[in-house]
């Protein structure tokens, strides 16, 4: 047993300085392993938050960026409004324009009308004024005058009807001052108040507008 202890003292005798230098060095190795860990862990904290904060504050240029987006996106609608209300004007004035147009075709024969109306009215009074007792055969060239008149009469209401141009002759209608201009108010007896009792002068429309309104008697209350 003595022998085998020697033995084994004396293996590891030539190990003990080898070991011993091992532990001596360890620790500064255990060290430096640790700073260059914590030295890592630390940059990459670091790396981290950078980013972090990069995402939750946008650099200067973005801000510029949104800052010009926005503008730019205030000044599209903005022309965008302007856009649409220049169609619309442009729509109203075209209608209107239109209007005009459709007004002077239906109405531009108006003064022309006016005057041909003192024909119509003259040709009205030549055929009331011919005594209706004289037109006979025995009397040819009294007759002959009077039928022509009377054709011509009939001949010209044909034409304005043919543009638009109407007769009024509102004998027992209601009284319109759209329509009807009263020279006079009366009582009349079996007609109701308010209704014409009387036409002095025939009127016209011309494409439902009043051209010369008709001069009329008026019905009042007794």
């Amino acid at each position: 047993m003595a022998a085998v202890a020697q033995c084994v003292r004396g293996a590891l005798r030539p190990r003990l300085p080898l070991l011993s230098v091992a532990l001596r060095t360890s620790p500064r190795l255990l060290c430096a392993a640790t700073q260059q860990k914590n030295t890592g862990q630390n940059l990459e904290e670091d790396q981290s938050q950078s980013q972090n904060e990069q995402k939750v504050e946008p650099s200067s240029a973005e801000k510029l960026l949104a800052e010009e987006k926005a503008k730019l996106e205030e000044q599209l609608k903005e022309v965008t409004d302007k856009y649409k209300r220049a169609l619309a004007d442009a729509e109203n004035i075209r209608q209107r324009s239109q209007k005009l147009v459709e007004e002077a075709k239906l109405y531009g024969i108006q003064s022309f009308c006016k005057d041909l109306l003192e024909v119509a009215d003259i040709l009205e009074k030549a055929t009331e004024s011919v005594p209706k007792e004289e037109i006979k055969d025995d009397n040819p060239h009294l007759k002959s005058l009077y039928e022509g008149l009377v054709m011509t009469e009939v001949q010209i209401q044909k034409v304005f009807k043919k543009h638009g141009l109407l007769r009024l002759n509102p004998v027992g209608a209601k009284f319109d001052p759209y329509e009807h201009e009263a020279l006079f108010h009366a009582p009349v007896e079996g007609q109701e108040p308010g209704t014409i009792a009387l036409v002095s002068k025939i009127g016209y429309k011309l494409h439902g507008r009043t051209l010369r309104p008709a001069l009329v008697g008026v019905v009042k209350d007794a």
